[in-house]
């Protein structure tokens, strides 16, 4: 998505929304029709122009990807839905940018000027997908796509011989929004007046990530700090919410997470140890470092190329005890080594970077 944002401003680009990768599933009757409004609301909205410059269309479709038989219905309604959409915009031969596996068989048909496939998860360990089908459009688009992306040094090592053409491109940052924050004194209302140190988060909540039970106990050994964390949730936080020094803020707005984040004095990933995981690059690593704040995480591999500036650990106890010794050696030169870190980082220079390696081809 940021990556779009640059492309944007040099030509046209159309972001695809919605192909749905997970089985469907029963849900009750209220989450079912908030669900159904919320996707017959995308559909019908059409074709729209967003602030970041980019064209977005929601195109209707089944979630009938794992069903054999049914597959081609998709295929075609799916196809004639983008290529409408192509041919309104008087884009002829695209650049087509495949993120989600599930579209690989259109997009490998689609006419086209060149293939990327962006392999930045594993998305045969996302919950409720048919692993094997997933398995089976990842290897098409490696093996079809002009260019396959990775963010994971560990899924570039394993699946790089899978590829037509591999590419380890780590992710960028928006450096100047964060680093940059703390000259603006705005701060939040939400945020004012808690109780400090606040140590912060902010993403998204979910079951294949974000290890709840883990920083239940984490929350439980430091009571003297209040946490506060920015981000939907689709999981059950209500342990989390019965504690008293834990404030969820919910979602707020890109442009506005900077200005929490400058405000916290230590930010937090507590992740799952799974699959996922071990295989997982995420942005908010280098935001954080942006911010110049202390960083503690439980481990994952592409963690290691930080390990000088972020603390680790793998039990609530030694967790607790980071943030405590984070807080305690924090510095200005701390800061400077952290931001020095990622500075060079920036979204541009990635965004050059996959074009140079994409026409070099």
């Amino acid at each position: 998505m940021q990556i779009m944002r640059r492309y944007a401003k040099e030509g046209k680009v159309l972001y695809v929304n919605s192909i749905v990768v997970q089985k469907p599933k029963i849900l009750p009757g209220k989450q079912f029709i908030q669900k159904l409004s919320r996707k017959l609301k995308s559909v019908f909205r059409g074709m729209q122009k967003s602030q970041a410059g980019f064209w977005v269309v929601s195109p209707f479709s089944l979630p009938v990807h794992h069903i054999v038989w049914m597959k081609w219905f998709n295929e075609l309604i799916l196809h004639f839905q983008i290529r409408l959409m192509i041919h309104k915009l008087g884009i002829k031969k695209p650049i087509v940018w495949l993120a989600c596996p599930a579209a690989t068989d259109i997009a490998v048909k689609m006419k086209k000027y060149k293939l990327i496939y962006q392999r930045a998860d594993r998305w045969e360990e996302f919950p409720n997908v048919d692993s094997a089908l997933v398995k089976h459009h990842d290897h098409k688009a490696k093996a079809n796509a002009d260019l396959t992306i990775f963010v994971s040094s560990l899924l570039f090592n394993e699946e790089a011989v899978q590829c037509k053409s591999p590419f380890f491109l780590d992710h960028g940052v928006d450096y100047d929004l964060f680093a940059y924050a703390e000259r603006d004194l705005f701060m939040p209302k939400d945020i004012r007046g808690i109780k400090q140190p606040l140590v912060g988060f902010f993403g998204g909540i979910d079951s294949h990530t974000f290890d709840i039970p883990f920083l239940e106990k984490v929350v439980d050994l430091v009571p003297d700090m209040s946490f506060v964390l920015i981000g939907n949730s689709s999981v059950d936080c209500a342990g989390l919410l019965s504690k008293s020094n834990v404030l969820m803020l919910g979602q707020k707005p890109y442009e506005q997470i900077p200005h929490y984040g400058k405000y916290f004095d230590v930010l937090i990933m507590p992740w799952c140890q799974n699959e996922w995981i071990k295989a997982c690059n995420p942005i908010k690593l280098k935001e954080y470092l942006a911010l110049g704040k202390p960083v503690v995480s439980t481990p994952f591999p592409e963690l290691q190329k930080y390990c000088n500036v972020v603390y680790q650990a793998s039990s609530p106890k030694k967790f607790a005890q980071c943030i405590r010794q984070a807080l305690a050696e924090d510095s200005s030169q701390r800061i400077s080594e952290r931001r020095k870190k990622v500075e060079t980082c920036t979204w541009d220079r990635k965004a050059e970077l996959v074009l140079s390696e994409l026409y070099r081809k």
